[in-house]
C-alpha cells in the first residue's frame, strides 16, 4: 500500500485530500499542529480507519519529522501546513513567517536528509509536493491576461510573500540537492469544511444569524474560484504524473466579484431558508478595505490540462449552491468551529471597518 506524510492534513484543503487519499487506498500519515483552522472534525469519518495515521505536531519539529519518516517511510510528502488567512498576516505577519518560511525550511531539510539515504528504487520515486497559491505572482487588472507558471513572483501581503519564499525554497532544493520536488499554485478554493474566515462561508453564516455582511470596498475584486475537491484531485495528479522540479497552476475557470459572489450566496439562501425578515442580500454592508488588497486573480491551467490532462469538473454557480446546502446540514460542524478565539478574530478584524 502506498504511504504519504501529509502536513496541515486536518485543515480545509489538506482534510479534503486526505479523505480522497483513503479513498485511493493511500495509507496517510497526517501531521497537524491543530491551530485555529485544524479541525479533527473535518476527519470525523476516519476515526476507526487504520490507514490514517494523525499525529500532532508541527512541520518545524524536526526530530519529529525525522522520526515519522524513518518510522513509516512514505511514498510522498505533501505539504499543506500553512497560515493561508491575508488579513490574519496583516495583523500577525511574524506568524506566517514562522510557519510558511521557517516551517518549510525546516521541513525540506529533514526530508532532503532522509531522501539522501534512501534505497536507490524508493528515492527514485519519492516526491515532494509544496501546495502555494495564485496570491504570490501579484495582482492583475481587467484586462490583463491570466497567471502561467512563467509570471514573475510580485506578493503584496505579508501571507503571498511567505508562500513566495516557501516556493523559492522549494525550488532551491531541486536545484541545490536534487530533491524530486512538485509545487502547485492554486486559485481561491471554496467547498465544504472550510474555516468561516473566508468569503464564502462567513457570508453563509453571517446571513443565517442575520448579521452584516462585510464586503471590501465596493466589492469589485475578483477572484479564480476553484473547488476544494477538484484541487485535490488535480494534486493528486501531479504526485502521480508530474515533472519533478516543475510547477502547476491549478485553476476553476470560475472568474467573479467578491460582490457577485455574496449575491449569489443571498439568493441561494433565499431560495433554500426564506427569511421573514427579508432578502439576505439587504444585510449587504461595504466596509473599508484592507490595505494592499490586490484587485484580480487569475489562473491559466492550460499547462496541467496538456501535460497531465487534469481540467476541472465542478461548474461554480452547481458548486456553490452545494456549499451553501453543506453548511445548512452540519449545524453541528459549525457550531464546533465557531469558538471564542473565531468570534475574537471577527471582532478584531473587522473592527472601525464601518460595521
Amino acid at each position: 500500500m502506498t504511504c504519504q506524510l501529509v502536513t496541515g492534513g486536518a485543515g480545509f484543503i489538506g482534510s479534503c485530500y486526505v479523505l480522497q487519499a483513503r479513498r485511493r487506498g493511500v495509507r496517510v500519515v497526517n501531521l497537524d499542529k491543530l491551530t485555529y483552522a485544524g479541525n479533527m472534525d473535518n476527519l470525523a469519518q476516519l476515526r476507526n480507519d487504520s490507514g490514517h495515521i494523525f499525529v500532532h505536531g508541527d512541520i518545524g519539529n524536526a526530530e519529529l519529522v525525522g522520526y515519522l519518516l524513518e518510522h513509516y517511510h512514505p511514498d510522498a510528502v505533501v505539504n499543506f501546513a500553512a497560515e493561508s488567512h491575508v488579513d490574519r498576516s496583516i495583523v500577525e505577519p511574524e506568524a506566517f513567517v514562522r510557519t510558511n518560511v521557517l516551517g518549510t525550511a525546516a521541513l525540506l531539510r529533514v526530508v532532503k536528509d532522509w531522501w539522501r539515504c534512501l534505497p536507490v528504487d524508493h528515492a527514485s520515486v519519492f516526491r515532494f509536493l509544496h501546495i502555494s497559491t495564485d496570491e504570490v505572482y501579484g495582482a492583475l487588472q481587467p484586462n490583463d491576461p491570466p497567471f502561467t507558471e512563467s509570471t514573475p513572483y510580485s506578493p503584496n501581503s505579508p501571507y503571498s510573500a511567505s508562500k513566495a519564499a516557501a516556493d523559492h525554497l522549494v525550488h532551491a532544493f531541486h536545484e541545490t540537492y536534487g530533491l524530486p520536488t512538485l509545487l502547485t499554485n492554486c486559485s481561491n478554493n471554496y467547498g465544504p469544511r472550510q474555516f468561516p474566515e473566508k468569503l464564502i462561508p462567513l457570508m453563509i453564516l453571517n446571513a443565517l444569524a442575520r448579521k452584516p455582511l462585510p464586503i471590501y470596498g465596493k466589492g469589485a475584486n475578483i477572484r479564480d474560484w476553484l473547488h476544494v475537491e477538484d484541487h485535490c484531485t488535480a494534486i493528486a495528479r501531479v504526485l502521480e504524473a508530474g515533472q519533478p522540479g516543475c510547477k502547476y497552476n491549478i485553476g476553476g475557470r470560475a472568474e467573479r466579484t467578491n460582490l457577485e459572489v455574496v449575491r449569489t450566496v443571498c439568493s441561494i439562501l433565499d431560495e433554500m431558508v426564506p427569511s421573514p425578515q427579508g432578502e439576505y442580500a439587504g444585510l449587504i454592508t461595504f466596509v473599508t478595505d484592507r490595505p494592499g488588497h490586490d484587485f484580480r486573480y487569475a489562473i491559466d491551467c492550460s499547462c496541467i490540462a496538456a501535460a497531465l490532462g487534469w481540467k476541472p469538473q465542478y461548474d461554480f454557480d452547481s458548486g456553490l449552491r452545494e456549499t451553501v446546502r453543506w453548511y445548512l446540514d452540519n449545524p453541528d460542524w459549525v457550531e464546533h468551529v465557531r469558538s471564542g478565539a473565531y468570534r475574537q478574530w471577527l471582532a478584531l478584524n473587522y473592527a472601525g471597518r464601518g460595521m
